[in-house]
């Protein structure tokens, strides 16, 4: 078995000015990494996680022990800058990785509310669990799937890189078959597209994974591109590892892509924040606990960019000021 046509995307979507998101598309190993914090640190933690696994070494472990042997790595890379560096303070990042194996087995690491899917035979599958308070409710039977899409606490995860000196990673093995394609993807697609759409996506794009997943893009930003978006995309085929392979890899958004409609929103409920699995027991034992969890922290501290008129009115200023200075030079050499 081989990786076939493989591509991964990123864009911030229309409401963040800055990407938080970063992603490994490098055969066989595919990643998707989603940082929180404020100032820079999301974007801080997630570019570092990514890193320790581009970075990658040989390693001791096989199949899932090395995913998640690569995952606490990458982990003990984002702990110690947050230690480190006061501004990183309690920056973390989700992650979610795919590792290929030539026998066609996908071994997949998982922290966080980042996911993993499976396309076979015109049906989506979701592969992954989230690690967030609402998929939490959801496994009690104390909200519904639907309500979790809506809950304003939805983007509250109970796990994450950086937190802690060593994080719990779920682990588990796909058996692939030719033609299968698996996602990874940033909670920025899957909060603003549903299961169906993507599903009709991949269906419309089977044999053009560039087309899919900036397809895929363009659906959560037509739906608001509340979060950043990112999405990776490989498919299976059979045949020999060396066979010929089409890439496509994207880092450059389309210019309809990067249009800000609105200005800038102030971060808040639909913000990812982390709590300890201690404090949502707590929280569910206490019952109606929920709204006591707090909203989810502010991230974007961009200044505002000044207009053109602003920046025209300045160099206009500037140049006067100039030929002023230079007129009293020249009065007082005729002195």
């Amino acid at each position: 078995m081989r990786v076939g046509q493989r591509v991964g995307e990123t864009n911030p979507g229309r409401k963040r000015r800055r990407n938080e998101d970063s992603y490994v598309c490098d055969p066989p190993l595919f990643a998707v990494a989603d940082g929180m914090g404020g100032a820079q640190a999301g974007e801080v933690a997630s570019s570092l996680a990514a890193a320790a696994l581009k970075e990658r070494g040989e390693g001791d472990g096989r199949g899932e022990e090395r995913v998640a042997e690569l995952i606490q790595e990458a982990n003990r890379r984002v702990h110690q800058r947050a230690v480190d560096d006061e501004s990183a303070s309690g920056m973390g990042t989700t992650m979610t990785v795919a590792l290929f194996h030539p026998d066609g087995s996908i071994s997949i690491g998982h922290v966080g509310d980042s996911r993993a899917y499976m396309h076979r035979d015109g049906r989506l599958e979701q592969l992954t669990e989230d690690h967030s308070l609402v998929a939490e409710l959801v496994r009690r039977g104390e909200l519904s799937p639907e309500e979790a899409e809506v809950h304003p606490q939805r983007s509250v995860i109970t796990r994450a890189l950086g937190t802690d000196p060593d994080v719990d990673v779920d682990t588990f093995t796909v058996q692939a078959v030719e033609g299968d394609l698996f996602l990874l993807c940033s909670d920025g697609l899957t909060t603003m597209v549903d299961a169906d759409t993507m599903t009709a996506v991949f269906d419309r794009n089977r044999h053009d994974l560039h087309a899919a997943a900036r397809a895929l893009i363009r659906e959560a930003n037509e739906r608001g591109g509340d979060d950043n978006i990112t999405a990776v995309v490989f498919e299976v085929l059979e045949g020999d590892p060396d066979d010929e392979t089409v890439e496509a890899v994207v880092t450059q958004p389309e210019e309809e892509d990067t249009l800000h409609p609105e200005p800038a929103a102030e971060l808040g409920d639909g913000d990812t924040s982390i709590v300890s699995v201690q404090e949502i027991r707590n929280a569910l034992a206490a019952q109606g606990a929920v709204d006591a969890v707090g909203a989810a922290e502010t991230g974007d501290d961009d200044e505002p960019h000044a207009s053109v008129a602003q920046r025209l009115l300045a160099a206009l200023l500037i140049v006067a000021l100039a030929a002023l200075i230079v007129l009293l030079v020249v009065k007082g050499l005729a002195r």
